[in-house]
């Protein structure tokens, strides 16, 4: 069964004209990536999936149940998000920031258990962070607290990952690192969903791609058929070249 699946959805961008609707089916295993201009849509398409905006138009189902009729426990048990930019709400460490994913998995005033502190722990180890546990998250360079709200997201263990910007503040071995782990968790089974600005970084790690176009057009489907130079010039207003390396198209501005 699909994990997310949009029916005609309109995402809402105020002072724009509704684009296309779009029918979407995220599947476990795959990874799709976001492209598109600054402005059109991206951030407010991953936070209409995550069921913190309304749409426009038409629905979103989460394993097979509108996602506006699902408890919201239920949906953070299933569906995470990483969002591009944060805000401290208040002096928290790295670890007890990890810790925060386990919420979703816990009743009221339940403490974590051992059980939770190693999974935790185990994420900021993938993220290369762990040696910052003790560390306050405000005191962390951004690349250091990107990985960190990507740690978070990893303690969840939801279904569906929603990222915007992944490798955002990120350095070029963290970028792959980061990459290859959101490859991983496809890999066993869940669904990754992110908004990228790197046409490269989605030529690399994704399969399914998703363009959103400025005059509200989109067309999506297998990377190999949407990342291709005519579709991608039109889409940034830029002449673009294109190689192949190792068997991955490389894009370049001409």
């Amino acid at each position: 069964m699909p994990c997310l699946t949009t029916e005609k959805l309109i995402i809402d961008i105020p002072g724009r004209a509704s684009g296309v609707p779009l029918n979407l089916t995220v599947e476990p295993g795959q990874v799709w990536g976001v492209l598109g201009p600054n402005g059109v849509g991206k951030t407010t398409l991953l936070h209409t999936l995550a069921g913190l905006r309304a749409p426009s138009g038409g629905r979103l189902l989460l394993d097979g149940m509108p996602l506006v009729d699902s408890r919201r426990k239920s949906v953070s048990q299933q569906l995470g998000l990483v969002f591009q930019d944060r805000q401290d709400g208040f002096p928290a460490t790295v670890l007890e920031t990890a810790l925060i994913g386990r919420h979703p998995w816990l009743s009221p005033w339940q403490m974590e258990s051992g059980e939770d502190l190693a999974l935790a722990e185990r994420a900021l180890e993938a993220l290369d962070v762990i040696h910052l546990k003790d560390r306050l998250v405000s005191t962390l360079s951004g690349g250091e607290r990107q990985r960190v709200a990507i740690a978070t997201l990893m303690t969840q263990e939801p279904k569906i990952w929603l990222l915007d910007e992944p490798t955002n503040h990120l350095d070029l071995q963290h970028q792959t690192s980061v990459m290859r782990l959101l490859r991983e968790q496809a890999a066993m089974g869940r669904a990754v969903f992110m908004c990228l600005h790197d046409l490269n970084l989605a030529a690399r790690w994704c399969d399914q791609i998703l363009l959103l176009y400025s005059d509200g057009q989109a067309c999506w489907g297998p990377a190999r058929d949407m990342l291709v130079t005519s579709a991608l010039e039109r889409l940034f207003g830029q002449r673009l070249l294109c190689a192949e390396l190792d068997g991955f198209p490389v894009f370049v501005p001409g």
